[in-house]
């Protein structure tokens, strides 16, 4: 297929998953990397209990919670330029 063929589909909102190869597709900066942090006891309750009320993992919420405030201190760096 040629690249204007596909662009065309994919500007018409037709489903184009079957021309990519997603073996080896990757998003730039989302890589993992495994880090080992030491919490206290009651840290780790509290985030288990919260993890559990909202129905996910505490990975994810201690994920959830680093980005809000990456992104929250990334926001104020950013205005007070």
């Amino acid at each position: 297929m040629k690249a204007e063929e596909f662009d065309a589909k994919f500007e018409n909102g037709e489903d184009i998953t079957e021309f990519i190869d997603l073996s080896n597709a990757h998003r730039p900066r989302y890589e993992q990397k495994r880090i080992n942090i030491d919490f206290p006891i009651w840290m780790i309750e509290a985030l288990e209990h919260e993890a559990k009320r909202l129905g996910v993992t505490s990975d994810s919420m201690i994920k959830l919670w680093l980005a809000e405030r990456l992104d929250k201190k990334l926001l104020l760096s950013r205005i007070k330029q």
